[in-house]
This record gives structure tokens, C-alpha cells and sequence, in this order.
């Protein structure tokens, strides 16, 4: 992202998050608050989507990424967990809406600019901000997420459940794998989920072509894509770092899970969503 901007692509996956609430229903993940917060005319929203019927898959990835992330952390705080992190937070609404909200503390990390920009959106739809809630600004290539959250309060000897969604990759490799080793080095047992892409090797021709049409969009838009992974790869880095129970779910997975399409019908490459666990 630009200094002293707020994310573009963190506005974009808010547009999808409220077309899917619009042209499907929330079929996938209901968000009440997903086309409030974007403040646009709900009718330009449908008119968009619908002019662009190549970001579909990519509606219904964000859609379910989310909803994978959530019904983890419904678990999680059902096993006593009581900090959550959202990383990267953009215009997520989950500490607006959610009922846990009175058993957690939650913590919304993010760039300056971002954050502002959200806070600013929030006002303007009406949208109370939880006592539950605490802002810790860091910008993830330049700041330390440790100091970030100690300042925010953050206890770093309790149980805690990380998102992080639609960040990881826009960053270098190397600012990924120290969040992912902050996470796993806490002393309180520890999880998160996130995406990642593939690389472009591993697609067939076409899913190529599809992916770089959307890396086209995205460095357009300022933020492009940097950081791949090979899923063997990362599995293996992740149990290095101490993490233990990894369940990654590839787009042929998320398809049957989530859209209940024949397994055949989805690619068996691209984009995932992963969670992994310090918890035996």
C-alpha cells in the first residue's frame, strides 16, 4: 500500500464480502454489517459485481475464508481462548457484530492510514465500537507486531486466536514467516488462520491466466502480490516454528465444504486458507 494511504485491496475484499451478502444471500458467511460499513448504494454494489462476473471466485473465496476463520475461532473461544487478533483487519466487522464480544478481548491490528480510514467509515455508518475492542496501529514491513500488541495490551502468557486474512500475500516472505514465528513462540498456546496463493508454476494454463489478470488488478491498485507458497514447503516451515496441527484447505476443499460443488469441478491449485495450532 502507498504511505500514508488506506489499503485499496482492503476495500476491494469489503465490496466482495457485501455482493455476497447482496447477490447471494450471505449463502456462505452472513455479515449483517458487510454493506453498511462500505457506505455505498447497495444497488451499485449488485451493478458492479455483476459487470464483472470474473470475480466471482473470488467473491466466494473471501466468503469462505471468513467463514472458515470464524467457525475456528467459535471453537476456540468455546475451548476458553479470550484474546483474538485480527491482523491485517481492513474493514472486518467481526468484534461489531460478534455475541462473543462479551467473553473476549479483541485486538485489530493494521497500518495507520487503514485504521484511521476505518474508524472514520465506522462513525459516519453509525457503528459502535465494542469496549471489547482494541486498535493497535502497526505497519508489518516496518514495526514489530510484539511491540505492537504489548502496547495495545495484549497478554502474551494467555491463549489466543489470530486472523489473518487477505494480507499475507502482499508481504515479503520474510516479514511473513516473523509473524508466523511471533505467534508460534507465545507462551500461552496459540492459533491462526490465513491464505496464501500458490505460485504461478504450480496452476494449470488457465487458472494462470486467471491469476494474472487479478495480479494485473491488484499492482494497478498499488499493492501487488509478492509472496507465494508451496503448500509441502510451508507445512514443513510451520511444524518447524513449533506449530503442531496444520489443516489447510486447498480450492477443490473449500468448493466442497463451502459450495458444495463436486470436488472435481474446482481447480486443485491456487489459493488456500490454513490454520495451524501450538494446542496439541
Amino acid at each position: 500500500m502507498q504511505d500514508g494511504m488506506p489499503s485499496r485491496t482492503a476495500l476491494r475484499a469489503a465490496a466482495h464480502r457485501a455482493a455476497h451478502q447482496l447477490l447471494e444471500g450471505g449463502r456462505v458467511f452472513a455479515d449483517p454489517l458487510a454493506v453498511r460499513i462500505l457506505a455505498r448504494d447497495p444497488r451499485a454494489i449488485v451493478d458492479e459485481a455483476r459487470a464483472h462476473p470474473d470475480r466471482r471466485g473470488m467473491r466466494f473465496f473471501i466468503a469462505a475464508r471468513t467463514r472458515f476463520a470464524e467457525d475456528a475461532l467459535a471453537k476456540a473461544v468455546a475451548a476458553g481462548v479470550a484474546q483474538v487478533v485480527i491482523l491485517g483487519a481492513g474493514l472486518d466487522t467481526f468484534a461489531y457484530r460478534t455475541p462473543l464480544r462479551d467473553r473476549l478481548r479483541i485486538f485489530e491490528v493494521d497500518h495507520p492510514a487503514t485504521q484511521a480510514w476505518k474508524r472514520e467509515r465506522l462513525a459516519s455508518a453509525g457503528i459502535a465500537v465494542p469496549s471489547a475492542l482494541t486498535y493497535a496501529p502497526v505497519d508489518f514491513e516496518r514495526e514489530s507486531l510484539s511491540d505492537g500488541l504489548r502496547g495495545a495490551g495484549f497478554d502474551q502468557h494467555a491463549p489466543a486466536f489470530f486472523t489473518w486474512l487477505g494480507v499475507v500475500p502482499y508481504l515479503r516472505e520474510e516479514a511473513v514467516w516473523s509473524t508466523l514465528a511471533f505467534v508460534a513462540a507465545l507462551r500461552g498456546a496459540a492459533e491462526i488462520v490465513f491464505d496464501y496463493g500458490e505460485p504461478r508454476s504450480a496452476l494449470s494454463t488457465l487458472r494462470r491466466a486467471e491469476r494474472d489478470a487479478r495480479a494485473r488488478h491488484v499492482a494497478q491498485l498499488g499493492e501487488p502480490w509478492i509472496t507465494t507458497f508451496d503448500p509441502t514447503a510451508l507445512h514443513e516451515g510451520l511444524r518447524r516454528l513449533g506449530f503442531t496441527v496444520i489443516d489447510d484447505l486447498s480450492p477443490r476443499d473449500i468448493a466442497a465444504r463451502y459450495l458444495r460443488e463436486p470436488a472435481g469441478d474446482a481447480p486443485d491449485r491456487g489459493g488456500h486458507v490454513l490454520r495451524a495450532s501450538t494446542r496439541a
